[in-house]
């Protein structure tokens, strides 16, 4: 009896902003928008998938930006999407070298801390 996966990622955003939210997380991350549950579906936020990554966002009022706790999406092409969030001007950010990967940070439109990597070799 133990935990055996990680099922989802909570992150959370200002009241109404969720298109905001679908721009950056969509448009340059590649998540697709998942239904919520019809239970959950009035409390605002969204909920998105990208492989076997679930991320839920949730509105939070008042809202803190997320600065040290954050999740690490593993990428197949690290490159490609830091080009993509440069162009649309995000912030990108790099760190100490983790052995077997190389990494990026960067912030959703509302400050919280994003890692993204990709192992090497």
């Amino acid at each position: 009896m133990g935990i055996v996966a990680l099922d989802h990622f909570q992150m959370t955003i200002p009241v109404g902003e969720e298109d905001t939210a679908r721009s950056f997380f969509i448009d340059l991350l590649g998540f697709s928008e998942q239904e919520k549950p019809e239970v959950l579906q009035g409390r605002g936020g969204m909920w998105l998938a990208a492989g076997s990554v679930n991320l839920h966002i949730g509105v939070e009022e008042p809202f803190t930006p997320n600065k040290k706790s954050h999740p690490a999406f593993l990428l197949d092409d690290l490159q490609r999407t830091v080009d993509r969030l440069a162009e649309a001007g995000a912030v990108l950010k790099d760190d100490r070298p983790l052995p077997g990967y190389i990494r990026k940070f960067t912030e959703d439109p509302f400050g919280n801390r994003i890692e993204l990597m990709q192992k090497t070799g």
